[in-house]
């Protein structure tokens, strides 16, 4: 048998390599012998021959690497529903801009939605006007969580406490020169959980 040609070798690894970060899957012999203009028989054999040297796992079917081992291919799934204000309540209607892949590696796994964040009053916790907050769907929080909250038909983020001597639930902006809204009761919408800004 003739000895293989490392150069072909290290084409098909690429090609298999930046194929699975495409398509988040690896390519078929067929499309190895299309791309590299050789037969699907050859790329067979050099799959065979890569995995017996262990430059590739290759199980007939399916090819891993070192790189394609490390991908975390779990998203969510989630909508950038519109922009939440962070000054006084007001109105907001749930219009779904666009949904957009969040990887679970980075947000974890849960049932998300993005807002856009508009106003200061959240400015000394990091959100400024115009950042995407993640939110996780939630109607539960901790005191101290930022959440998302629908106070008569308004919804508002704010920081989140309870005011027991009062009974009242405390929405805490965070800009010194705001101040708290009081409520008697508020449903929550969700907890922020990450923000999404241009640096």
């Amino acid at each position: 048998m003739r000895s293989k040609s490392q150069e072909l070798m290290d084409k098909i690894l690429k090609f298999a390599e930046e194929y699975y970060l495409d398509n988040d899957h690896s390519p078929a012999t067929s499309a190895i012998a299309a791309e590299l203009n050789i037969s699907r028989a050859t790329a067979y054999r050099y799959l065979v021959e890569m995995n017996d040297r262990g430059m590739v796992e290759y199980d007939g079917q399916e090819i891993h690497t070192a790189v394609t081992r490390k991908l975390n291919n779990e998203i969510n799934r989630t909508a950038i529903v519109g922009s939440v204000p962070c000054g006084s309540p007001q109105y907001e209607e749930e219009n779904i801009e666009e949904y957009i892949s969040l990887p679970t590696a980075i947000f974890g796994k849960g049932d998300f939605f993005i807002l856009r964040a508009s106003g200061q009053s959240m400015i000394e916790a990091g959100i400024d006007d115009g950042d995407l907050v993640v939110v996780r769907k939630q109607n539960f929080a901790d005191e101290g969580d930022i959440i998302v909250a629908l106070v008569d038909n308004q919804n508002t983020l704010k920081r989140y406490y309870r005011d027991d001597e009062r009974k009242k639930i405390v929405l805490h902006p965070e800009n010194r020169r705001m101040k708290d809204i009081l409520v008697d009761e508020c449903y929550i919408q969700g907890v922020a959980c990450h923000i999404i800004k241009a640096l």
